[in-house]
């Protein structure tokens, strides 16, 4: 692959995507595997890159490999650290990542921190905030991140000046595959619906009744045989509804930009039903572009 100019990483608790990116900015090639930063030891970062990427590099020189993501946890390949917000999303030094192969050249982006008003961290979404600011210059207003730990990132005048996160996807996936719940909650997810719909209004009128109405769905499933796809779907719409409710002064009256896949489709619908039109970005697009803009930001160094 002659054309390499050098290869964007995104790499997380649970997976690692490549992209090879030629010199004209065009993806030459994709590849992912499950080596993510929970499954390796730091010694073990070099290799897993290189099981994936080991065919694109050229026999001399080497090629910058932009990685953003849990890579740079303090348990990844190495601590990449946290700016402080107010900041940009995106600003040097990128961490150097200690290689052996001299055909890489391994560079981490920096997470971003606040204390205030309540301590929060982010990784990888600071990436995925530049990319939508790439894609939509000046713009100012709330990005939201479903995830794991969903995020929820106040823009301005192209700094995120303040973020929260919120354990929403952790506390569905522990729900519903280890606690009481998991014998009556259906295993795949299914397109939100009416059921949904329902749940969100509830938790966001009275959020405090929440840990009540999670046992309602056992009771209701030993009693009345609640269909498990009803009870996924009544699960999911309880705790975004909860997270909506608690998120409120981030959305109401904002410009929103959700970022992501098919867990993006049920906060777009939640915030539909109050009234907020929120436009949606693909994950791969904007962090792809967010790593390129850190990619530019060595180049300004003459990495």
């Amino acid at each position: 692959m002659t054309a390499l100019d050098w290869i964007a990483a995104d790499w997380g608790t649970s997976r690692l995507r490549l992209w090879a990116v030629g010199t004209g900015g065009e993806v030459l090639a994709q590849a992912q595997s499950p080596a993510g930063m929970g499954a390796l030891a730091p010694a073990e970062f070099e290799p897993a890159l290189l099981s994936l990427a080991g065919g694109w590099l050229p026999d001399s020189g080497a090629i910058p490999v932009v990685a953003c993501g849990m890579v740079g946890a303090r348990q990844g390949w190495i601590d990449a650290g946290y700016r402080a917000v107010p900041c940009p999303p995106l600003a040097p030094p990128l961490a150097r990542a200690p290689t052996s192969d001299p055909r890489l050249s391994v560079w981490i982006v920096p997470g971003l921190s606040q204390l205030k008003p309540s301590a929060d961290v982010m990784r990888g979404e600071e990436t995925q905030i530049a990319g939508v600011l790439a894609a939509r210059p000046g713009w100012d207003g709330v990005v939201c991140l479903p995830g794991t730990h969903s995020k929820w990132a106040e823009v301005s005048a192209g700094e995120v000046v303040s973020f929260r996160s919120f354990m929403t996807g952790e506390l569905f996936a522990l729900l519903s595959a280890q606690s009481v719940l998991r014998h009556g909650i259906a295993a795949q997810d299914a397109d939100p619906g009416a059921d949904f719909d329902a749940a969100v209004a509830e938790t966001l009128s009275r959020p405090q009744a929440l840990a009540a109405r999670l046992f309602s769905l056992r009771a209701e499933a030993l009693l009345e045989g609640l269909d498990p796809a009803t009870a996924r779907e009544r699960l999911s719409g309880w705790l975004i509804g909860a997270e909506l409710a608690a998120a409120r002064p981030w959305w109401l009256g904002r410009d929103v930009v959700i970022v992501g896949d098919a867990l993006a489709g049920a906060y777009a619908r939640a915030l539909a039903a109050q009234g907020v039109q929120a436009a949606r970005m693909r994950s791969d697009s904007v962090t792809l572009a967010g790593l390129a803009m850190a990619r530019a930001l060595l180049r300004k160094d003459g990495t």
